[in-house]
């Protein structure tokens, strides 16, 4: 007994660790709690008319969006790692620019060019006198996820990149010794040797798509997120909303096991040196072949989609650059600028204190500290909003009847959901900026009489401070394009870009959406353009 409890002694800096740990793993424990408490009328009426097509409808679309991702994100990967043609220099970052375009934009810029009213069916009707919207079923399961697959398939297609370029010729000369062309040595060989990074991008195709809210409103397509919302905002129900958050929990849960699994196993597949000088050159027929495939899905998930959302804003440029537009603008800069900085705090003490302590369950504690980053943002808002709601309440028991609230519909509500959301974020780069600093620095400074909170603000953030704008810019690019906290949580009268083009798609108004989707993509490009190019 004695060796137990010393084994889970905590020092003080394991202490602050667990403390981060339950601050983050609150709302997700009340979630779980939320396993029938749902309003029992409420939830019989969506056991009954509702629930099964949501379930379906969720995992359908993941399977859907799943294959097509693989298939896109492989076949791309494949070509630019052993191969050379055309142009192939430029497409191996281009390729990765989709991931810049939130999947909720990717959404209403399709519809507006493949709709029946958009521009490409409107055309072919013109041109051919027949209705051809049967080619492009953009309104239904296979059409949702050949979208949302062309948001979310650069995650396939950058780690099977990697994977595939640490083969060089090794795979192909493999095949070729079973006598094997090299399509058959790509199934047969190559596939197999690069599955546990694929299914690590698969999983987080998998992830993204079910955490999603934006892009399946924006179809109208219903799935378990927009349940969730539904059964708070439209059936007024919180409960109920916490009972379906904890299902997509549950499912959240399994997914990531799943991936730390295959994550794990990436290790045994770089079995060479990069592919750069033995890709093999196409030549005739093949290499354009090769560039056509390249530039066709370049063109559907990220050219036509920006050609499109120009085609919107430019006619009315001058009147919708105004001061609303600036007020949202001001709204998404400055939640962003917050959120990234306490995301950044939070992330610098959950490092500085696992640095400190001798605690055996530090990576524990801050693997489970950093896995809200895996849920969707329904959910973490649901869990969020339940306990200040109840806080609230008891706070309110000792004011006049006529008080209002006082921590629901605040910043302080946003930012703790911003963290929890987006602290595996942060997380990664500053606590890697950390592990740069030696111990041999640490005892030079102490030995000039530099230690505790001095020894981190002389030594490690001078040091750190290249991690720490990485951490920031990450962080920021992501809320600006987070949607369903930002949505669900926001104090009245606190809109951002975001809530904007949620407004204005609910409603049918596109192309005034477009301005503030471009001004959100040019936001995320540049961080993008930067991750790509780097190898």
């Amino acid at each position: 007994m004695r060796s137990f409890l010393k084994s889970i002694h905590f020092d003080r800096a394991g202490l602050a660790l667990l403390g981060l740990c339950g601050l983050t793993l609150l709302p997700l424990l009340v979630v779980v709690s939320g396993l029938g408490m749902a309003d029992a009328d409420i939830w019989a009426h969506l056991v009954d008319n509702q629930l099964f097509e949501l379930v379906r409808n969720t995992v359908g679309l993941v399977v859907l969006t799943a294959l097509f991702a693989l298939l896109i994100g492989a076949s791309l990967a494949w070509l630019v790692a052993m191969y050379d043609f055309p142009l192939r220099k430029y497409l191996q970052w281009l390729l990765v620019l989709p991931l810049a375009v939130p999947a909720y934009v990717m959404a209403f810029a399709q519809l507006g060019l493949f709709d029946y009213t958009g521009v490409i069916q409107t055309y072919l009707r013109g041109l051919t006198g027949h209705d051809v919207q049967a080619y492009f079923p953009l309104r239904s399961m296979v059409g949702v996820a050949w979208v949302m697959a062309l948001a979310f398939y650069p995650y396939v297609y950058l780690l099977a990149r990697n994977a595939f370029g640490t083969m060089g010729r090794r795979a192909l000369e493999v095949g070729q010794s079973l006598g094997c062309s090299p399509r058959q040595s790509l199934v047969r060989v190559a596939l197999p040797m690069a599955r546990p990074w694929l299914a690590g991008g698969v999983m987080l195709v998998v992830m993204e798509t079910l955490s999603d809210f934006g892009a399946v409103s924006i179809f109208n397509f219903d799935t378990l997120t927009t349940g969730i919302y539904k059964a708070w905002f439209a059936l007024f129900s919180l409960p109920t909303a916490q009972q379906l958050a904890a299902l997509v929990l549950l499912v959240v849960i399994v997914i990531v096991v799943l991936e730390r699994y295959w994550q794990a196993r990436r290790r045994y597949v770089a079995v060479g040196s990069s592919a750069a000088a033995q890709r093999t050159v196409l030549r005739g027929w093949a290499a354009w072949r090769a560039t056509a495939w390249a530039l066709l899905i370049l063109m559907f998930a990220f050219v036509l989609p920006i050609g499109q959302l120009l085609w919107w804003a430019w006619p009315n440029l001058a009147v919708d650059l105004n001061t609303d537009f600036l007020g949202f603008v001001r709204g998404s800069l400055g939640l962003s600028g917050m959120a990234a900085a306490s995301v950044v705090i939070v992330a610098l003490c959950l490092s500085w204190a696992r640095r400190r302590t001798t605690s055996p369950f530090a990576p524990t504690l801050v693997t489970l500290s950093t896995i809200g980053y895996a849920v969707p943002g329904t959910v973490l808002a649901v869990g969020v909003f339940v306990p200040v709601a109840w806080l609230d309440n008891q706070l309110l028991a000792y004011l006049p009847n006529d008080a209002g609230a006082i921590l629901k519909g605040s910043l302080w509500v946003m930012m703790w959901a911003y963290v929890v959301r987006f602290l595996a974020v942060g997380y990664s780069s500053v606590d890697a900026a950390m592990q740069r600093v030696t111990v041999s620095q640490e005892q030079a400074a102490r030995s000039l009489g530099v230690s505790g909170l001095a020894l981190l603000r002389r030594l490690h953030l001078p040091l750190m401070r290249g991690g720490l704008w990485t951490a920031l810019m990450l962080v920021f690019i992501d809320v600006m394009k987070e949607m369903p906290i930002t949505l669900m949580t926001r104090p009245l009268g606190w809109d951002t870009l975001s809530v904007r083009i949620f407004s204005l798609t609910t409603e049918g108004l596109w192309q005034e959406a477009a301005l503030p989707a471009l001004a959100l993509i040019v936001v995320g490009v540049l961080p993008v353009i930067y991750v790509a190019r780097q190898r």
